[in-house]
Parts: C-alpha cells; sequence; structure tokens
C-alpha cells in the first residue's frame, strides 16, 4: 500500500508541475485573473496534497487501515476539488457550463478535510 500511495503522491504532483506551467504560460493568456486565479488554487491544492501522500506512504505513525481511508478520501477529494476547479476556470475556453459541478468542489474540500483529520487523531492516539 505503501508503494501505491507514494506513486500517486508522485503522480498528483507531476501533474500539478504540468498544470501550473500551463497556467502560468498557456492560460494567462486567455483566462481573466480571477479565473486564473482559481486555478492556481486547484494546483496549489494539488500539489499539498500529492506532498501528503508522499508523507503518508513514507510514515509508520498511522496503521495500514488509517492509511487506506486517507488514502481514498484525499485522493478522491483531490479529484473532485481540483478537478472541478479547473473545469470551472477554464470553461469559457471550452464553451461547456460546468456550472453544476459547482457542488462536487465543496464535498471534494470535505474529503481532503476528514483525510487530514483522521491523520491528527490516529497520530494522537498512538502509543509513544
Amino acid at each position: 500500500m505503501d508503494r501505491k500511495i507514494i506513486s500517486t503522491g508522485a503522480v498528483l504532483g507531476f501533474i500539478a508541475i504540468i498544470l501550473g506551467a500551463f497556467g502560468a504560460h498557456a492560460l494567462k493568456k486567455v483566462l481573466d485573473l480571477d479565473q486564473l486565479a482559481s486555478f492556481e488554487t486547484g494546483v496549489k491544492y494539488q500539489m499539498y496534497h500529492a506532498l501528503f501522500l508522499m508523507f503518508l506512504g513514507s510514515s509508520n505513525l498511522v496503521s495500514e487501515k488509517a492509511k487506506k481511508s486517507i488514502y481514498f478520501l484525499v485522493l478522491s477529494g483531490v479529484v473532485l476539488f481540483s478537478g472541478s476547479i479547473y473545469l470551472l476556470a477554464t470553461k469559457n475556453i471550452s464553451n461547456i457550463d460546468f456550472g453544476i459541478i459547482g457542488i462536487v468542489t465543496p464535498i471534494g474540500g470535505l474529503l481532503m478535510i476528514v483525510g487530514w483529520a483522521i491523520l491528527f487523531l490516529n497520530i494522537m492516539k498512538k502509543k509513544a
């Protein structure tokens, strides 16, 4: 499981760097400042959670069961949160109204928060 978690973190980080560069160069010319800031928020949260997964996979502070739960929550959260932000920020380029998916953004954020909370609780209850 640790290898899968670390590999997923690496892939999310890799994609975040590509999307960040794409946003800074190609999208800068076609998005307004608010859309670009939103896109960058998606990239930041994706990168934060890529690093989080790499830490999780390298840690022995949490049980395997907790790691699986955190992994699922964080990965789902990133896909929903960052993914929906990417689509919403670029909707005028694609000419597709993704407004209906705006509801999944806070759900994704909540999933990531719960993942962090499970990590915290597991670390706190672990005996020294």
